[in-house]
């Protein structure tokens, strides 16, 4: 029984359709990647102009002045090279507390089935429907002055990792995953005496790459492209986020140099979606293991 699509079979081998078809075709494709490369030609090539000629309306296709030391300037003057590894440190520590901390809650969640379980999930799910923007009061009085400890995490790494650990979303991942690990493989561990975090560590750990990897992406992306947390927790110059940091000298900076400042900041986000983008649709569609 042959696939039902738009175009029959016998449409599409006559050279009528086929024309028609290869020329939709063309167009579609040719739309969307001006649409989603466009804005990211136009964001490098402006990064290559004058001053006069980013602002110039209308703007040039290509660009008439071509001074590829605007990226070597805004490197320097803005100081990229401190912003980035502040970046990175935040990112990478997230990812770390992320790992430990979602990982362990998913396993729990999935496996050892605690008193509870389901309202436990379904609450941490509930709260995917709260906006982003309503807990930034509370969290910043948290972080101000952190209960029972009273201790206040301004211009602080924690400041940024410990509101990234509770991810509903990645948990919930992460669950998912580890309910398609078979039961059956898990009882025979336990019946040759392995513990829960034996099982854990040896056996669902090295099958569970796939969604951790994207877990991982996730929470660097996220740590990565966030700006009004850092801006609000991280008011000291030399301790903010990439974006943070470009944002707040962006008012004594040509706007060429700042476009090309903000081509760099973009670039580790795009290299990092062309390399594993394989990875992240996989993962995410990952919900049985073949037997």
């Amino acid at each position: 029984m042959s696939t039902r699509t738009l175009i029959s079979p016998a449409q599409l081998a006559r050279p009528r359709g086929k024309a028609l078809y290869w020329t939709v075709f063309a167009v579609v494709v040719v739309a969307f990647t001006l649409v989603f490369l466009g804005p990211l030609y136009w964001m490098a090539s402006s990064g290559v102009k004058d001053a006069q000629e980013v602002v110039q309306t209308p703007p040039t296709l290509v660009p008439k002045s071509f001074t590829p030391g605007n990226y070597s300037r805004a490197w320097d003057v803005m100081g990229l090279s401190t912003l980035l590894f502040n970046t990175l440190f935040y990112a990478f520590g997230a990812l770390a507390f992320q790992l430990v901390l979602d990982v362990a809650a998913a396993y729990s969640l999935s496996k050892l089935r605690p008193v509870l379980g389901k309202a436990i999930l379904g609450m941490m799910l509930a709260t995917l429907m709260i906006p982003a923007t309503v807990l930034v009061v509370p969290q910043y009085l948290t972080v101000l002055d952190v209960p029972i400890v009273h201790r206040n995490l301004l211009n602080t790494p924690w400041a940024i990792w410990l509101p990234s650990v509770t991810n509903a979303f990645n948990i919930f991942l992460l669950k998912r995953f580890f309910d398609s690990v078979p039961k059956e493989l898990l009882d025979a561990a336990s019946m040759d005496g392995a513990s829960p975090m034996r099982i854990l560590w040896s056996i669902v750990l090295p099958i569970s790459r796939p969604i951790i990897g994207v877990v991982s992406i996730f929470a660097v992306v996220g740590v990565w492209k966030d700006f009004l947390w850092p801006m609000l927790t991280l008011p000291d110059p030399s301790k903010q986020t990439l974006n943070v940091g470009i944002y707040s000298l962006s008012n004594g900076v040509p706007v060429n140099v700042l476009i090309a400042a903000l081509t760099i900041a973009s670039l580790p986000t795009l290299i990092v979606f062309l390399v594993f983008q394989r990875n992240i649709m996989s993962g995410l569609t990952a919900g049985g293991l073949k037997g």
